[in-house]
């Protein structure tokens, strides 16, 4: 019987890492079968770096380093029996491993103001793509920035760097055999930037002043070591060193100073780098020692037919000294006198005063002193009558909470009944927590509503609170309740909820409105600010906010409105969140200029053309040169994806007119056409010339398919028209088929497949998503077949 052969079904159509070993190995049912190998159709003998090996009942092919010219189909032949197997050549991008681990662990770091240039070689099968992104955007050409790629290498140049500038990159090399990320830091070092003010004066007197400021937001990546505090006389130009503190302290004492002379103050952070700029103070004066301010007006503690007690707080500014002692006075209402109390200051801020005449009423006021002296007098106290304590007068009524949230309680009451002819002046408020006895007291002055709102309580507890009128003779009887504070809600940090509707991109067409909503959480509500560009927005953006999402609205965008915009959450405690995105205001291009044809290499035609005007302001503006060869005849593209102003094209024939036109075109479309008016001829030259015969060698007939120009990747916007093109040698003519995501598109009507002269091309009219994915050409004849791949990419039109 015929032998059988057995498959390897490890090998059977695996791809292999170019640089790998690789090995097919067939099985046979019985000894002395004489196999013979084949690769793409070709009866192999000998090929560098494969050798053929037969271990009794198993043939092996052995490929020890797999290179390019090993892919392919092979094909075991053992008597009437034939089985194959496919090698599949990776070579995805690679980059010199010890290159790889210096930019990935060690940050390249520079200087402000220094040119930065990173280079990365790398290895691979053609195309290779190459892109560079920071904190996730990619990075984009600009008067500094600039992004070369060749075959061999990419490259980052940045020619004068900034602080912005550094950040973590990444630069992702991509081809049809797989992806590399690369991660690397760029640090940027500078000067600090001047210390955060405002500066601060924390005393001022004739003998010295005080300052005191806050650290830099941004040291300039390089700690601080010191700050420089220098001291300018008003009215004079020149500023005057005072002095150095280390990086831990940001106070200043200098007493460099002369009495009732102002003065500036400005203070510079140092780091290795050199000093900031200065942070400047308004003007201060050194004057003399202060006296304190006021108290609050003293409480009436209690009284009788003779005495009152009082008690009051200290004043909230003590001066430049500390507070020796009070001096308290006294005077009957309805005059204009005061009379001292005390006529040397105690110490106690409480106070009971004696030999007053029963029956009538008094006031009193408290002032604090110090070394400058005594300084200003309290408002004073409410009239109090000096007479024994009787009943309490009757107190309020109906006394309840009649709302509350977690931080404040609002009280209501009915006026009490008095019966002895009394008449309430006012009432008082006061409260205490269950830890403590004393109570405090809510206002400051009499209240003349039945409704208060007592605040700053604290969330989720229990007070004490009670209201008391007041009267001539003193406050009434106070009536008391309980009331408690529920939590507040729950705090929940600020967060951003970015979605897949919310774009890091976004291209908005000229005379369109810009609108972007973000939604958001925290509890207390977060605080909503929006930039541009890291400034305030223009007066022309709107910004609303509610419910849990902001938007941004900027109707009719200009070209002015592209750029990055943030939006930034912050919560009480300083806690922030940011997410920034880019807008790109354009429209569809305006048409190039004037063409000019000229014949630079004999044979061929070059164009070139003013530059669009849309040029200004479209970053990923390109031209499409198209030809015919008649007045009315029908235009094809001869190229497209050109940045540069200028074209050659080389398959002209002689004696024939040629028309060009060239469309700029981007994401929204191409602009209207500008083309030739004179056709483009050239001449056959009228030479003579003598035939000499050759001998004649015989035709090659042994030529496999291989591609003389591969396909290259397409990037087209939905509704377009994507023309995929590659040329192909070969000797028979090869077959071509077309294939998207391995399926045969020869018969589907969506596509328009030519082969002109080994010029093959596929149409794609109209894109849709739909189209989107790896298309494939493959060519055979009998002697093998080769392919080539490339993916085409849709985009939206907003």
């Amino acid at each position: 019987s015929a032998p059988r052969c057995y498959l390897n079904k490890q090998l059977h159509g695996v791809r292999v890492l170019k640089g790998e070993p690789a090995e097919l190995s067939f099985t046979v049912s019985k000894h002395g079968v004489t196999g013979t190998w084949f690769k793409d159709g070709l009866k192999l003998t000998s090929m560098d770096g494969v050798r053929f090996e037969k271990q009794g009942l198993v043939h092996k092919l052995i490929i020890d380093k797999v290179e390019d010219i090993h892919a392919g189909k092979y094909r075991f032949e053992g008597g009437d029996i034939k089985t194959e197997a496919s090698i599949f050549i990776e070579d995805p991008p690679q980059v010199d491993r010890v290159l790889l681990k210096n930019l990935t662990t060690v940050p390249t770091v520079a200087k402000a103001g220094q040119k930065v240039n990173i280079k990365i070689p790398f290895e691979g099968r053609l195309p290779i793509r190459a892109m560079w992104l920071k904190d996730g955007m990619e990075v984009a050409d600009d008067t500094r920035v600039r992004v070369d790629k060749t075959e061999t290498f990419t490259m980052l140049t940045i020619s004068s760097s900034e602080r912005k500038d550094g950040g973590d990159y990444k630069v992702r090399l991509g081809n049809d055999s797989g992806v590399l990320d690369i991660n690397l830091k760029l640090v940027v070092i500078d000067r600090p930037q001047p210390p955060a003010g405002p500066i601060k004066i924390v005393e001022s007197s004739a003998d010295n002043i005080t300052i005191e400021w806050q650290p830099p937001k941004d040291d300039g990546g390089k700690p601080v070591q010191n700050y420089i505090v220098e001291r300018q006389q008003v009215g004079k130009s020149d500023w005057v060193p005072l002095g150095e503190t280390p990086r831990s302290c940001t106070t200043f004492t200098t007493n460099k100073v002369e009495q009732d002379t102002s003065y500036y103050f400005r203070v510079r952070a140092v780091n290795a780098e050199g000093a900031s700029d200065a942070l400047e103070s308004h003007e201060v004066k050194a004057v003399g020692k202060a006296s304190p301010g006021a108290p609050d007006p003293p409480e009436i503690v209690s009284a009788s037919r003779d005495t009152v007690t009082i008690s009051w707080k200290a004043p909230r500014k003590a001066g430049t000294s500390r507070i020796a002692g009070y001096i308290v006075q006294k005077r009957k209402k309805g005059t204009v006198t005061w009379l001292p109390v005390n006529n040397v200051p105690i110490a106690d801020k409480k106070l009971k005063i004696t030999n007053l005449k029963k029956g009538l009423q008094y006031e009193f006021r408290v002032a604090a002193v110090n070394a400058a002296g005594v300084g200003d007098a309290s408002e004073p106290s409410q009239p109090v009558l000096a007479q024994d304590p009787t009943k309490s007068p009757g107190g309020v009524q109906d006394l309840k909470v009649s709302s509350s949230d977690s931080t404040s309680v609002t009280l209501t009451w009915k006026r009490p009944e008095v019966k002895d002819g009394s008449d309430v002046k006012g009432y008082e408020v006061e409260m205490r927590s269950p830890n403590s006895l004393n109570w405090t007291k809510c206002n400051a002055f009499p209240i003349e509503m039945t409704t208060y709102t007592v605040k700053g309580l604290q969330g989720k507890g229990t007070y004490f609170l009670r209201v008391r009128a007041l009267y001539d003779s003193g406050p009434g009887e106070a009536v008391e309740l309980e009331a408690r504070i529920e939590a507040a809600a729950p705090v929940v940090p600020p967060r951003l909820l970015i979605d897949n509707k919310v774009k890091n991109f976004l291209t908005i067409k000229a005379g369109n409105t810009i609108r972007v909503n973000i939604p958001f959480e925290g509890s207390p509500d977060p605080t909503v600010t929006w930039l541009k560009d890291g400034l305030p927005l223009p007066n022309r953006a709107t910004v609303n906010t509610k419910d849990g999402t902001t938007q941004l609205l900027v109707g009719a965008a200009e070209f002015t409105d592209s750029g990055t915009y943030t939006v930034e959450l912050q919560d009480g405690s300083g806690k922030r969140v940011t997410f920034s995105f880019q807008v790109q205001v354009t429209d569809i291009p305006q048409p190039p200029g004037a063409i000019q044809l000229k014949e630079n290499v004999p044979n061929t035609v070059t164009v070139t053309w003013e530059p669009s005007a849309s040029e200004k302001w479209e970053n990923n503006l390109y031209y499409t040169v198209l030809k015919r060869e008649s007045p009315k005849g029908l235009w094809h593209v001869v190229g497209d994806l050109i940045y540069t102003n200028k074209f050659t094209y080389t398959r002209l024939i002689s004696d024939r007119d040629y028309y060009f036109s060239v469309v700029a075109k981007n994401e929204l479309g191409a602009s209207n056409p500008s083309e030739t008016v004179q056709p483009w001829r050239i001449r056959k030259p009228k030479v003579e010339f003598r035939v000499k015969p050759q001998q004649y060698r015989g035709v090659n007939q042994g030529q496999p398919p291989r591609f003389l120009v591969a396909l290259k990747p397409h990037v087209v916007t939905t509704g377009s028209e994507c023309r995929m093109s590659c040329a192909v040698g070969g000797h028979p003519p090869p077959k071509i088929t077309w294939y998207k995501d391995n399926k045969d598109l020869s018969n589907d009507p969506a596509y328009f497949c030519t082969n002109d002269f080994g010029v093959c091309s596929l149409v794609v009219l109209g894109v849709t998503k739909h189209d989107e994915g790896e298309y494939r050409v493959e060519a055979t004849n009998e002697l093998g077949r080769a392919f080539s791949r490339a993916f085409l990419t849709i985009k939206g039109n907003n």
